[in-house]
């Protein structure tokens, strides 16, 4: 049998999962591996599409007309 120091990294990866799944179960283990994806694509970028470049004042305004709706 192969130690840890001696193993591949697909080896490694796999006996990995093993490990994670008898521990954790299939569901647990999905979760687990889900905090390691790093996502595509420029958050920055589609950020700024989405909510544009408001200034300080216009952050402000429509925060008070959201106070103003709910109390209306």
């Amino acid at each position: 049998m192969k130690t840890r120091h001696d193993m591949s990294f697909l080896e490694l990866q796999a006996k990995g999962f093993q490990v994670l799944q008898e521990h954790l179960g299939i569901v647990g283990m999905l979760k687990f591996i889900q905090q390691f994806d790093t996502g595509s694509g420029d958050y920055t970028k589609m950020r700024e599409k989405l909510l544009g470049n408001p200034t300080i004042d216009e952050i402000k305004a429509e925060i008070e007309e959201m106070k103003n709706s709910k109390t209306a």
